[in-house]
């Protein structure tokens, strides 16, 4: 079982305790909490994980966030999408996560990505792997603002307007701080390559 998949797990019981009966005045269009857990815990953890969660920290930011959903599902009203609007509770969770944690190293837990049915050789897991771990020691220099910005526009492909109504601040700031994160991660992944290029015998 995957480190994922054992706080998959772990996450569902707690949830599933809160769980009081059914959710009146849910539209058709939202599915039920059970479902929406699973099509969508992978995404939460993955978010989560990106936008700077220590791995102490992670099993209890996805149980929280799930919590909060499970709380306000009935109060989804369809204005943003789902996935938008679930990510924007991962990043409400994140930010406290943050003020009260220590910033976690960017190589302690490499992202649980999804099983690929076509198999990888060992060079390309490898490959794959140290990508992986270069993507968070950027990501970690990076500030929060830019950072959570990056991450929704480039890893989430969200929209410059969906990602300005999450934050809650004018458009020109998201171009801004998009801007600075693009030109920080090009500037990291260039020292990084060199870096990797200068150990190589």
């Amino acid at each position: 079982m995957t480190e994922s998949a054992v706080s998959r797990h772990s996450a569902s019981m707690t949830v599933a305790a809160s769980d009081t009966g059914p959710e009146p005045g849910r539209s058709a269009e939202v599915p039920p909490f059970e479902e929406l857990y699973e099509r969508h815990f992978d995404f939460i953890w993955r978010s989560l994980r990106r936008l700077g969660v220590r791995r102490a920290a992670l099993d209890d930011a996805v149980q929280e966030v799930f919590l909060v959903v499970h709380r306000r599902l009935p109060e989804f009203e369809g204005r943003a999408a789902l996935k938008t609007w679930l990510f924007g509770i991962a990043l409400h969770v994140a930010q406290r996560f943050a003020r009260t944690s220590s910033r976690h190293q960017a190589d302690e837990l490499p992202e649980q990505l999804p099983h690929d049915p076509v198999a990888l050789t060992p060079h390309d897991e490898v490959a794959r792997h140290e990508a992986i771990v270069m993507l968070y020691a950027i990501l970690d220099g990076m500030d929060a603002d830019k950072r959570a910005v990056f991450v929704m526009a480039e890893l989430e492909q969200m929209t410059a307007p969906e990602i300005a109504g999450l934050l809650g601040v004018p458009l020109n700031t998201v171009y801004s701080r998009l801007r600075a994160a693009r030109h920080e991660f090009e500037a990291s992944l260039t020292r990084l390559r060199a870096r990797e290029r200068w150990r190589q015998p």
